[in-house]
């Protein structure tokens, strides 16, 4: 259909964290592990919660003082001790370097595995992800195992999503125009970062959560991969 606003894209950007990869899968009972002994008075799957809400406070932070990019893993280290600190959860240094190398066994929703192999063929797929370069080469070629036609990393922006440079950035690397591209994300921000620079938008709504209160909305909104790949093949069929 003319008039159907995805009807131009031949590129689906997906991010990687919470999206493709189950971090509560992994990072629950992880959390638990490191909770005990401790005397902690938040069990993992509270302190998890709270790690994640302060990882973005940290992005946010890191992108607005401008003083460089740091890059994924060390803001999700300063989450975590911030979230410590505030538990009063006493751990070394070392202890919480040791323990942030469970980033590297992250695995994906199954859902992610079999819509990612349904849409291959039909639109490039890129990995447009927060986390550093090498994480990302580790994740998608020893945990995630699908053959992305590109894998780009926000380092190379110098900036967090919801950035705009970022999806410029990886319009521009790609070879393509913004509205031939459509943002795939779990997580509101992404898609209103990328609806307002001129991205397509699709809603992985993995946790029941509204879309953001703003001008840019999502042009799909899904519960997974699989509803995905089926709104998207009707769509080309149209």
């Amino acid at each position: 259909m003319a008039d159907d606003p995805i009807s131009g894209v031949t590129t689906l950007t997906f991010d990687i964290f919470g999206t493709v990869l189950d971090l509560s899968g992994t990072l629950v009972p992880a959390c638990e592990g490191f909770l005990e002994g401790r005397g902690a008075v938040v069990d993992g799957a509270a302190l998890w919660t709270l790690w994640r809400a302060r990882q973005r406070v940290e992005q946010y932070q890191d992108t607005l003082l401008g003083n460089g990019h740091s890059g994924y893993l060390e803001t999700c280290r300063r989450a975590l001790v911030y979230c410590l600190r505030q538990h009063r959860i006493e751990v070394s240094d070392d202890d919480v370097l040791e323990f942030m190398n469970v980033w590297r066994e992250l695995q994906p929703y199954e859902d992610a595995l079999r819509g990612l192999e349904q849409m291959a063929g039909r639109y490039k797929l890129v990995a447009l992800s927060n986390g550093d370069a090498w994480l990302l080469e580790h994740l998608v070629s020893e945990n995630i195992r699908f053959a992305f036609d590109a894998v780009i990393s926000v380092d190379e922006a110098g900036h967090f999503k919801p950035h705009p440079s970022v999806y410029r950035m990886a319009a521009r690397r790609l070879g393509v125009e913004p509205s031939s591209v459509m943002m795939v994300a779990a997580h509101s921000f992404d898609i209103m970062g990328a609806r307002a620079s001129g991205y397509r938008g699709a809603y992985v709504n993995r946790y029941g959560l509204p879309p953001e209160d703003s001008p840019y909305q999502p042009d799909l909104e899904v519960t997974d991969f699989l509803e995905l790949a089926a709104s998207l093949e009707k769509s080309k069929s149209q």
